[in-house]
């Protein structure tokens, strides 16, 4: 029995994946691109609320550490400045896919995430790509090849299959309910490929239960915020909205936080960051005769007024009566509310997973080991994690490419 033979075997049909083996098979080496799961690209048509946001304009591919979180997070400047968010706008463009802009530079399809599912799936065919899928991997071994060079030989649900090249593209350990598995960082230990710890990115916090009592009641609030963590030159704020949540916090601002947050470090969250809350106050305290709750639900949502001045007696009688001390003391809570979350949603609620294939292991150039020629790991199995917003895509499509342009033919 001939054992069929590829250029290069791509595992996993996700962003990183497909995206790769369309650019390598329109270069004209024969590619096979596997998949365990039914449907390809399950993070992709449930992103961005069904639109996916592919990219963001405001990515300087020269400044990586800006959105970028890693161990090493300047690796990813090579890819990055070599296929950009203007390259794939254009490829999106040539599609025909119609497109917006939300809010800081962050674009989504007008219609649905299964135009831009199409759109690479007809790159793949473009390149003549062979797919097999639903198709589980069983084993992954070294192999010497005809020609003498060295390959890798795969034993599969479908049989055996050869590949000078192996890439894998099987993403992390987030929202196992579409499919994620560990099997990318199976390989990489197989290969004695070092990794970098991972856990949940782009996550919800949670707050231990009695806590959190007094502001479960907030459950569905949202309002924007400005979050921080971190100290000195550790330090990282956003300034986004923050949802309440039954048992903590969710929304753009803590997502974006999680990826920076330690584990027993308190966050700050500025509650009216917009706001001059002591001279707010202060005005009111002068012409009102209202209780502090009313006059502070007029500077935030009338849920977190109530709420908030239930916390202490001072501030349940009307601001005229209320001493400049409580006042002032008032405006400095919701200015810095200090918390400190017990732990996260985990990988079923994360949108990302830090952590991954360690970037010294890789070349920045073409994502291949260094010490293990032909094994490539793109997208978000390696230690790079990007911001909310449409940066983890387009890493996806960078690293995607790089690889995909540094295969041997």
């Amino acid at each position: 029995m001939t054992i069929p033979f590829f250029d290069a075997i791509i595992i996993g049909a996700g962003a990183a994946g497909l995206f790769c083996a369309g650019q390598a098979g329109q270069r004209g080496l024969s590619v096979l691109l596997i998949d365990h799961a039914e449907k390809v690209a399950e993070k992709i048509r449930i992103s961005g609320g069904g639109r996916c946001n592919f990219t963001n304009r405001d990515l300087d591919p020269s400044a990586p550490h800006k959105h970028f979180v890693g161990q090493n997070p300047q690796f990813c400047r090579s890819a990055l400045s070599r296929y950009t968010p203007q390259d794939f706008i254009a490829l999106v463009d040539r599609h025909g896919i119609p497109h917006h802009e939300k809010h800081k530079g962050q674009l989504f399809a007008d219609r649905s995430a299964e135009d831009l599912i199409a759109m690479l799936l007809a790159e793949c065919a473009a390149g003549g790509v062979t797919h097999w899928q639903p198709c589980g991997v069983k084993k992954v071994a070294p192999e010497a090849l005809d020609d003498g060079q060295n390959g890798y030989r795969l034993e599969t649900e479908r049989g055996p299959v050869l590949a000078r090249s192996l890439v894998i593209a099987t993403g992390g350990l987030s929202i196992p309910k579409i499919g994620a598995t560990d099997f990318g960082y199976r390989i990489a230990r197989q290969f004695d490929i070092p990794l970098v710890e991972q856990r949940p990115g782009l996550v919800p916090l949670t707050f231990d239960g009695d806590a959190w009592a007094p502001y479960a009641q907030l459950s569905g609030l949202a309002l924007p915020v400005r979050i921080g963590t971190g100290a000195k030159k550790a330090r990282m704020a956003f300034d986004e909205d923050l949802l309440f949540t039954h048992r903590g916090l969710s929304g753009p601002a803590v997502l974006q936080i999680s990826s920076y947050w330690q584990e027993g470090t308190p966050l700050a969250i500025d509650l009216a960051p917009t706001v001059d809350l002591p001279a707010a106050l202060a005005q009111a305290k002068a012409r009102s005769r209202k209780l502090i709750a009313n006059e502070l639900a007029t500077l935030v949502p009338s849920r977190l007024a109530d709420a908030w001045a239930q916390r202490e007696a001072d501030w349940q009688r009307p601001i005229a009566e209320a001493s400049d001390k409580a006042l002032a003391r008032l405006a400095e809570q919701l200015a810095r509310w200090e918390l400190t979350p017990t732990g996260t949603e985990g990988y079923k609620k994360a949108e990302v997973t830090l952590g991954g294939v360690d970037t010294r292991a890789l070349s920045q150039q073409t994502m291949e080991c260094k010490s293990r020629p032909g094994l490539y790991f793109i997208g978000e199995v390696v230690d790079v994690t990007g911001w909310l917003g449409g940066y983890n895509f387009q890493w996806a499509w960078a690293s995607a490419y790089a690889c995909a342009q540094g295969l041997p033919p």
